[in-house]
C-alpha cells in the first residue's frame, strides 16, 4: 500500500500538466475478505479508500482514478503462494496453533493455489488496464475477470450471512 500511495505521489505533477488517469488495482478480497488473508484484503480495502480520496481531491486537476478489482490471475504466482504459506505456517508452527488452524489453514492454502491456476491471464488483464487507461468517461470501479464480476455482484446483493458462507466456501471451509 505504502509503495502505490509513493509512486502515485511521485507522478502527480505530470499528471496534473497531463490531466492524466491513475489506474488502482485491487482485487474483490477487498469486499469479501477471505478467511488467512485478512492482511491482504485489508491492504487493498485500504488502497480503495485511497482511491476514493485520491478521486475527490484530483478532481479540480482533471485527474481520474479508476479502481480495477481483479479477479483470480495466471501469474505463475501460486508456486510462490505456496513457498509463502508454508513459511507463514511455519512461523507459528506451535503444537496449539497447528491443532487450532493447522487443517483449515492447509485447506485454503490449496484452494487459493488452485483458484490462481484458473484465473485471468496477465496479458487480458494487462489489456483491461489500457482499456480503463482510455476510457471516457472513467468509471469509478470495474472488474479484471468474470470471477470478480460475481463476487462484487454477490457482495451487493447477499446478507452478510450468505456473503459469510460464500467466503467459507470459496476457500473450502464449509
Amino acid at each position: 500500500m505504502f509503495g502505490a500511495l509513493s509512486v502515485m505521489n511521485a507522478l502527480l505533477p505530470a499528471l496534473r500538466v497531463a490531466r492524466g488517469r491513475i489506474v488502482q488495482i485491487s482485487t474483490w478480497t477487498a469486499s469479501l475478505p477471505l478467511p488467512f488473508n485478512g492482511p491482504s484484503g485489508a491492504s487493498k480495502a485500504a488502497m480503495e479508500v485511497f482511491a476514493a480520496v485520491y478521486r475527490a481531491e484530483l478532481k479540480p486537476f482533471g485527474i481520474d482514478v479508476v479502481v480495477l478489482a481483479a479477479g483470480n490471475m495466471r501469474t505463475g504466482g501460486p508456486a510462490k503462494t505456496a513457498t509463502a504459506l508454508a513459511r507463514t505456517a511455519r512461523a507459528d508452527d506451535s503444537a496449539r496453533a497447528r491443532s487450532l488452524y493447522g487443517r483449515a489453514f492447509d485447506t485454503f492454502a490449496a484452494k487459493l493455489n488452485s483458484m490462481q491456476g484458473s484465473g485471468l491471464a496477465s496479458v487480458e488483464a494487462a489489456v483491461r488496464v489500457i482499456e480503463l487507461a482510455e476510457q471516457n468517461p472513467a468509471p469509478r470501479l470495474c472488474c479484471g475477470g468474470r470471477d470478480a464480476e460475481e463476487i462484487l455482484r454477490a457482495v451487493r446483493e447477499q446478507s452478510d450471512a450468505e456473503q459469510d458462507a460464500l467466503r467459507l466456501q470459496i476457500v473450502g471451509l464449509n
